[in-house]
């Protein structure tokens, strides 16, 4: 009934009604006089048989799309109002007229030319780039620029891959097939639509938009040499970070166990009840009063402020405070005292003139990717860290903004800084020009970091002191966005900011006691002892903190000695630091504890192939990858382990598995170049051997970020893993 009464209201505004085999064939036609047309003109300029290249994407048949031919948001809308409502108000929507995007798109064009930016267009404005505009001599604003990614362009997409960088499939839009199952192009009226719901589906949903690596065609994407006329490079994988999380549950090795799988779509287009939207809200896509989210809700908090989209902007703000961070004022260290940890459940005491180093542990537990991610140089999250004693005097301050918006030079930030050939910061996103990232203090998922803060007590000091840790978020950095909306200097933007988590912990000068424990109804503000040390050893492996990160994990076995993952841990950290047999006994404990578990037969294969024990290594990878086949790790290990065996025909199988989940795995190009060479395959050999020298690192490269850091000390301790942020002497 609610479908016929939406139907009812619009169908005066479709009077536009072609029997379906006429529109059939009368589509196909024009589609092929369009091509020719623009096919006349356009200037492929890398490959005529890769027309999009920097792109990845293409079309179904090969040809041009002429955008006419795809029906315009606000078409969709008629019926999918709350849909359409929402898409508006998103990144998608708005993916391509940002003045911020459109002026580093030009700088992009005005630096090299438009068909460059192909590179852009392909995921920021697909219609555009399909259409055959990116063209020299053609007009770059046209009529469907508004819509961004627009409806038609995700409900068009047929297939794709992981290798990202619009690696997507686009067929002609059609909203309706015909009986035969042929699309039907061009605009048909609601009344149709509603007589043949199935070939609407059929036309518009395909079981692949429900899956990851439909959103891993353009969230992934790479820097190739047909964009930066060096030598292809990543620049953002957040696909294949979440593969690897918890989150995806294809892979043995996070340090958590998520109880169920979830997807890009999961948390991005989380249903939602159409009665929370209002009472007059519509949409037939509902499903049991329930509409999938097409707000895909992330981190730009600067979209829906730019274009006061209120409601999107409060679900931005709510959806970033939601539990992606856990911050732990983890432990306190007095100098010549015992290192109070974790601050809490132990006394820690404090006078005049200590010098004191705070610890602070920050956990990415709730995005299934990094924060930021890769090669997002222009966004920017840091930590603020802040005592004051009790008359409100300031002991010491991290990560505070200036007065014109700039960060703190010393704030520990969760951000990189990409280095051009000139040995200088790329500070407007010019990812064309990069030579290498100089450091990269972005924080995985399911990983934790600690950041160390030093300060004195001054004798004035009145108890007691009071520390504050906070992770906060804005979408750019001022210097960037400043410029991006300036067409004059001086300009100053103001930005919307998310403190995503925050901990306060009150020290008095004297001696603290441990906390009250909570009652059993009352959930604690910490996480449980166990974990607090867990996220700590996570962090101090990742600092290369092997020692101390055994010792962390050495707590938690001691707390919870029935948790296997605990000796897995150990035994990491001791891998890592090559005491192998402290490893393996530690590997022993948990398999004790877990018969059969995968991440702890991984890391013993490990050691067994290290001790020449390759049978057994094999043997174990064998059963990690029975349990997780979408594992790369334990393909690429059991690829090695069989190539060092001499069973090449097994090794090939291994690395071929590999590239079907991962196209740019570095160790499957160098491996099967050798592999196929030794099996006769020579032209294959030569085609991974050529992707293996163009991916891999440059290690001349390494020059341009000494250089940079030489010449920026006050960033330099950023890029050690291990470093203490202080403004006292000691």
């Amino acid at each position: 009934m609610l479908l016929i009464l939406v139907a009812a209201g619009v169908l005066a505004m479709r009077m536009l009604h072609v029997p379906a085999a006429h529109a059939s064939e009368d589509g196909v036609a024009a589609r092929k006089a369009y091509h020719r047309r623009i096919a006349s003109k356009y200037f492929a300029h890398f490959d005529d048989a890769a027309p999009f290249l920097p792109s990845n994407a293409t079309t179904d048949t090969g040809e041009f799309i002429d955008p006419k031919s795809v029906p315009t948001a606000a078409y969709c809308g008629h019926c999918h109002q709350e849909s359409h409502k929402q898409w508006r108000q998103s990144a998608h929507a708005n993916a391509f007229r940002t003045p911020w995007y459109q002026k580093n798109v030009k700088l992009l064009m005005d630096t090299k030319g438009v068909e460059y930016a192909r590179h852009c267009e392909g995921c920021h404005n697909p219609v555009a780039l399909t259409s055959g505009s990116m063209t020299p001599g053609t007009e770059q604003k046209r009529a469907g620029d508004e819509d961004g990614v627009t409806c038609a362009v995700c409900h068009s997409i047929r297939q794709g891959d992981t290798r990202g960088t619009g690696s997507y499939v686009l067929s002609q839009p059609a909203v309706l097939m015909d009986e035969e199952g042929k699309p039907i192009y061009g605009k048909v009226t609601d009344a149709e639509i509603l007589a043949h719901l199935d070939r609407h589906s059929a036309a518009v949903m395909q079981p692949f938009m429900k899956s990851p690596e439909f959103c891993a065609s353009c969230h992934k994407a790479a820097l190739p040499k047909t964009l930066n006329d060096y030598k292809w490079q990543r620049a953002l994988f957040v696909y294949d970070e979440w593969q690897m999380s918890s989150f995806a549950k294809r892979s043995p090795l996070p340090f958590y166990v998520k109880d169920s799988v979830s997807t890009c779509q999961t948390c991005h287009m989380s249903r939602e009840s159409l009665s929370a939207a209002g009472p007059d809200a519509r949409d037939p896509g509902a499903k049991h009063g329930e509409l999938a989210s097409h707000r895909w809700i992330g981190a730009n908090t600067l979209i829906p402020s730019f274009y006061k989209y209120d409601v999107q902007l409060a679900k931005t703000k709510a959806f970033l405070a939601a539990g992606v961070f856990n911050v732990d004022l983890f432990s306190l260290e007095v100098k010549g005292k015992p290192t109070a940890a974790p601050l809490g459940d132990v006394p820690v005491s404090v006078a005049p003139g200590d010098l004191l180093t705070a610890t602070v542990v920050i956990q990415n537990k709730g995005a299934a990717h990094s924060h930021v991610p890769e090669q997002r140089d222009m966004y920017e999250s840091w930590v603020e860290f802040k005592v004051m004693d009790a008359a409100g005097m300031v002991l010491t301050h991290s990560g505070y903004l200036k007065p014109d918006g700039e960060l703190d030079e010393r704030a520990h930030s969760f951000t990189n800084r990409l280095i051009n050939a000139q040995g200088t910061l790329n500070d407007k996103h010019q990812v064309w020009t990069n030579r290498i990232v100089a450091y990269n203090n972005t924080i995985q998922s399911g990983r934790s970091q600690s950041v160390r803060y030093q300060f004195r007590v001054p004798e004035t000091a009145k108890s007691p002191l009071s520390m504050t840790a906070e992770v906060k978020y804005h979408r750019f950095n001022q210097h960037f966005i400043d410029w991006a909306m300036s067409t004059k200097d001086g300009v100053h933007v103001d930005e919307p900011m998310v403190t995503m988590a925050a901990r306060t912990r009150t020290i008095a000068i004297g001696t603290t006691p441990p906390d009250a424990k909570p009652a059993a109804d009352v959930k604690p503000i910490d996480n449980p002892a166990w974990m607090r040390w867990n996220n700590y050893g996570i962090a101090l492996l990742d600092a290369q903190q092997y020692a101390e990160s055994a010792a962390a994990f050495a707590k938690v076995a001691a707390i919870r000695p029935d948790y296997a993952d605990a000796f897995t841990n150990i035994a990491l950290a001791d891998f890592q630091w090559q005491h192998y047999d402290d490893s393996r006994a530690a590997l022993k404990q948990a398999l004790r504890l877990s018969p059969g578990n995968a991440r702890a037969l991984y890391y013993l294969s490990l050691i067994e192939r290290n001790e020449g024990n390759l049978d057994a290594a094999v043997d174990d990878l064998k059963k990690v990858v029975e349990k997780f086949p979408d594992s790369r790790d334990a393909h690429r290990e059991l690829g090695f382990s069989y190539y060092q065996q001499h069973h090449y025909d097994l090794a090939k199988d291994e690395y071929e598995r590999l590239q079907a989940i991962d196209p740019d795995d570095l160790a499957a190009h160098y491996n099967l170049s050798l592999i196929y060479r030794r099996l006769g395959m020579k032209e294959k050999a030569a085609i991974e051997a050529a992707r293996f020298n163009d991916q891999k690192d440059d290690p001349a490269a390494s020059a341009f970020a000494f250089d940079y850091l030489r010449s920026h000390s006050e960033l330099s301790q950023e890029s050690t893993p291990w470093h203490t942020h202080s403004d006292s002497a000691p």
